[in-house]
């Protein structure tokens, strides 16, 4: 079969039997290749069967704990008839009306949700919540590469945001690496920080960092309220 194989090459194509060995070889590559975007898409259509199965069991755990679903990011058509008869169940006194999220507690399935925000984007987002340790300003959500105030606004549609800070930066303890992953503090400007305190002594005030040249006013200000002494 081999032989007719390469017969049939020669004959059809002109090829030599080294040209012939070498069309052999590359046919399983070719197939591979042309197999990828079909298992490409089949790998997405099975994350976003996922994501959809995960949201509705999160709209089913409040439907069932007596929560009247009246708008929910995007998905209330999917539910609204499932909706309405599980509130015909529910006891009048214990109905009530869930139009926002929490925003720190949404996890990155959840924040995809939102109009906008795919897998990167939401990764990104709560990456950056949560070494910042909490916010107090819902505006610290446009330091998120690649936010901008549109889809800023279009996640606090659908998620409420409580201001508050739950981690702060203990400046006169902290070493190189933990200062760091704090999203206002370069790796290079903690290397700073630290090596200025062993030289200088504990800071004693936030302006204390303002004797380090390279720090400025506004840095100060938006680190301000995450600084312990």
């Amino acid at each position: 079969m081999k032989r007719n194989l390469f017969f049939h090459l020669k004959a059809y194509f002109g090829f030599s039997r080294r040209e012939s060995k070498g069309f052999i070889l590359v046919i399983p590559a070719l197939v591979i290749l042309y197999s990828i975007p079909s298992l490409y898409d089949w790998s997405l259509q099975k994350h976003s069967i996922h994501l959809y199965e995960h949201y509705e069991n999160k709209l089913d755990s409040l439907l069932q704990n007596g929560w009247e679903i009246s708008e929910y990011v995007g998905v209330q058509s999917l539910i609204q008839q499932d909706s309405s008869n599980k509130k015909r169940n529910l006891p009048a006194s214990r109905t009530a009306v869930l139009n926002k999220l929490d925003f720190n507690e949404a996890d990155s399935i959840v924040l995809q949700i939102v109009p906008g925000i795919g897998q990167t984007m939401a990764g990104r987002i709560v990456k950056f919540r949560d070494n910042m340790g909490g916010l107090h300003d819902r505006e610290q959500l446009l330091d998120v590469y690649g936010m901008n105030p549109e889809l800023m606004e279009r996640v606090f549609e659908y998620f409420t945001f409580r201001p508050g800070i739950q981690e702060k930066i203990n400046i006169n303890h902290m070493e190189v690496s933990d200062l760091a992953r704090h999203p206002y503090i370069s790796y290079g400007a903690a290397k700073v920080i630290v090596a200025y305190r062993e030289q200088h002594g504990p800071y004693k005030s936030p302006e204390d960092l303002l004797e380090i040249k390279i720090f400025n006013e506004n840095w100060l200000e938006r680190l301000r309220p995450y600084l312990v002494f």
